[in-house]
């Protein structure tokens, strides 16, 4: 008699897997309003995604203040990371220019996450990037969003250049001195003695560094945070503006894809214009200044052949690890740690290096009778300031050597 077999199925229902899903949100502007528009939209994509059952939750990734231009908005790159870290199936963003407003940079990355199978819906346009003509629409419409970003970055231009041209001083937000509020400018008498105790220190003698480490001992707070050390006591003995008058556009962006901010180095005009906010320093005391800064700067300042020197970027502090600069002293040189010259010895204590002790022990580490830069260039990789009379050359085949002098 032939067996009956009934097969009977299990009781188990197969359940699919939700769709984890982000969202990308962004403001090209720290101000309240701004702020207030990318709050609304962290809450209206957090509602959205959770209204979908078949969606999981995953985030919103939100910026604050970057341009669609820039490639280092952090939460972008956060959320690019989860994206190859398997952890997103699907991103949902507000528009193209929201996303980024650079062509290349938003095909570059849709691209890099179709490749993932991540797709990206942009709301607005309602395209899905993983659709079949998703990167057709995408091209098209991300070169109207850059040439949209290239038209306000050109009239933003224009109207600050205008005002330069009319003597006004123009995204003034920040310097030490002055109170500045709704482009009214006003003088903070508290730090205006500040810079007024550093302009007499500067003409009666003392130097930069020394300056910057008064300040420090005094506790006197610096704009923005930081400590006081030398190139910013320079940065105040050099702004005009404490005269009450304005060189304007010094420096400008050099276009809208970067917004990098260079230094104007003839390219476009400059405007001298006077009288245009409170001074705190007269124009005497300011030019006898700036005549010891040049008679300093032509008497310490290194010699345009010092970055290509042999030993430039190869001598390394023990005690803070930066590197060793070459300085002038009188009808010598010597070289120095950069923190040293920068926050003086009270920050690193390091001993600086004649310059023939250090060419003469270089030659006795080599064997050599007479200096070669090729030999050495080619020989030592690094020289370590291991002691207050000490160094440790260490050489390309990896072999260290040890050396002392007596000043």
């Amino acid at each position: 008699m032939q067996r009956k077999v009934i097969k009977i199925e299990p009781k188990t229902f197969k359940t699919l897997a939700k769709k984890r899903v982000a969202a990308y949100a962004r403001v090209s502007s720290g101000k309240d309003a701004m702020l207030h528009s990318l709050s609304a939209q962290v809450s209206y994509y957090s509602e959205f995604i959770q209204r979908h059952i078949e969606w999981e939750y995953v985030g919103v990734y939100a910026d604050e203040a970057f341009t669609g231009t820039k490639d280092e908005r952090p939460e972008f790159q956060r959320l690019l990371k989860d994206c190859r870290d398997g952890k997103i199936d699907m991103v949902i963003t507000k528009s193209i220019s929201r996303f980024a407003r650079n062509t290349v940079t938003m095909l570059e990355v849709v691209r890099e996450l179709k490749s993932l199978n991540v797709d990206v819906y942009f709301e607005k346009e309602n395209i899905h990037s993983l659709s079949g003509d998703g990167e057709l629409m995408l091209t098209i419409l991300a070169s109207f969003a850059q040439e949209e970003s290239r038209s306000v970055s050109e009239n933003c231009k224009w109207r600050i250049r205008k005002g330069f041209k009319e003597g006004e001083l123009i995204n003034l937000r920040f310097m030490y001195g002055y109170r500045i509020e709704k482009g009214k400018i006003e003088i903070n008498e508290d730090e205006a003695k500040i810079v007024r105790m550093i302009f007499d220190d500067y003409i009666n003698g003392l130097g930069c560094t020394k300056i910057a480490r008064k300040l420090r001992e005094m506790d006197i707070e610096k704009i923005r945070g930081g400590k006081w050390n030398s190139e910013r006591v320079v940065e105040i003995l050099k702004n005009e503006k404490y005269t009450g008058n304005a060189m304007l556009q010094k420096k400008f962006v050099k276009d809208h894809l970067t917004k990098t901010l260079v230094r104007n180095k003839g390219y476009l005009p400059k405007y001298y214009a006077e009288e245009t906010h409170p001074s705190i320093i007269d124009l005497e005391t300011f030019q006898k200044a700036q005549e010891i800064l040049e008679q300093r700067r032509l008497k310490y300042s290194p010699q345009k052949e010092d970055s290509n020197h042999i030993f430039q970027r190869k001598i390394i502090c023990g005690i803070c690890g930066k590197k060793y600069r070459r300085k002038r002293r009188k009808d010598k040189f010597i070289w120095h740690c950069s923190t040293y010259l920068k926050y003086g010895k009270d920050t690193c204590p390091s001993k600086q290096i004649p310059e023939d002790v250090l060419i003469k022990l270089t030659l006795e580490v080599l064997g050599l009778n007479e200096f070669d830069e090729n030999i050495i260039s080619n020989s030592i990789k690094e020289i370590k300031v291991s002691g207050p009379r000490k160094l440790t050359f260490i050489k390309s085949n990896g072999e260290e050597v040890e050396k002392e002098w007596d000043y």
